[in-house]
């Protein structure tokens, strides 16, 4: 196996490493259920967040509170932003009182938030220029993944960086994979998301299908999901579409804007992407009729609406 395509699973028994002190920054609704697992695994945090409701949650555990990124890196031994978008990593790590101003030499930045993989890069060549050292880890699992722990995270950069840092991984992953050098792990978490925004839109046609044939899109449920259509997407998804409950593990807003970078990254590199390009139609219209605060499961909606059919 390729060094840069190695996966672990986590040995919960492992003992920590001397990467103890973590600043953890971005405590929405993927951030404070990790930051919680850091903390739980014995890691001394401190964090910032521009929501004040979840910082003080987090005191309430033992994390400690600061007022900027600069100021949550300080003496950190790593740093980890969980962030909305590439603006938003770009301007907590590089911008004025950013994570690098106060972060030591050696210390280790690890942007797991999803962007696009050339603004991974960038942070990257900024870090190595002062000798910080840094990885884009993007995560796929949702929510429940971030509560749970079991969190699947695609990493980019050095395989020694990668190494020292799987005491971090383990306490948020069930599997961690270093994909290649900076800007890997958003390139795959790319993949990851066109993967899983077209397998949404796949079911929500089957589902509408099934119930204007007037069978009970649960038992058409029941019945698939065993086979070869059987998926973690049919299988989460699913549910969901059947019930016309759509409270959000991952927004559509969120998804839509994986889609756009994938549309981006795929102009850049001069590849084609006609299903995904479909998909992201779907998705901005979803987005423009105020529906971007939904879970992406509520991409069958389109189809409902195309169709006047609902699947629930």
């Amino acid at each position: 196996m390729n060094n840069n395509q190695q996966i672990y699973y986590p040995n919960k028994e492992k003992p920590l490493s001397d990467l103890k002190r973590i600043g953890f920054i971005g405590l929405g609704i993927m951030g404070k259920p990790m930051a919680k697992n850091l903390i739980k695994a014995g890691f001394d945090l401190q964090v910032h967040s521009r929501s004040n409701g979840p910082v003080k949650e987090l005191v309430a555990l033992g994390a400690n509170e600061t007022n900027t990124p600069a100021e949550c890196a300080e003496n950190m031994d790593a740093v980890i932003t969980m962030l909305p978008d590439g603006p938003d990593s770009e301007n907590v790590i590089l911008g004025d009182k950013g994570v690098l101003s106060g972060s030591k030499k050696g210390a280790i930045i690890i942007d797991m938030s999803s962007i696009a993989p050339a603004i991974s890069q960038k942070i990257a060549s900024s870090c190595e220029s002062i000798e910080v050292e840094f990885l884009d880890a993007p995560v796929s699992g949702g929510e429940p993944g971030a509560i749970e722990g079991t969190l699947a995270i695609m990493v980019g950069g050095k395989q020694a960086v990668f190494d020292f840092s799987q005491d971090v991984f383990e306490a948020l992953g069930s599997s961690y994979v270093l994909c290649g050098n900076y800007g890997a792990g958003n390139t795959t978490k790319l993949a990851n998301q066109i993967i899983v925004a077209t397998n949404i839109a796949a079911v929500g046609e089957a589902f509408v299908l099934a119930k204007k044939a007037g069978l009970d899109p649960e038992k058409v449920f029941n019945a698939i999901k065993g086979g070869l259509a059987g998926s973690n997407v049919l299988n989460a998804k699913g549910p969901m579409m059947i019930s016309g409950k759509f409270n959000p593990g991952f927004r559509i807003k969120l998804h839509n804007k994986d889609i756009r970078n994938s549309m981006l990254t795929g102009s850049n590199l001069g590849v084609s992407l006609p299903i995904t390009s479909l998909v992201q139609q779907i998705i901005v219209s979803l987005v423009n009729e105020g529906k971007g605060e939904l879970d992406h499961s509520a991409i069958a909606n389109f189809v409902e609406k195309i169709n006047d059919q609902s699947i629930s």
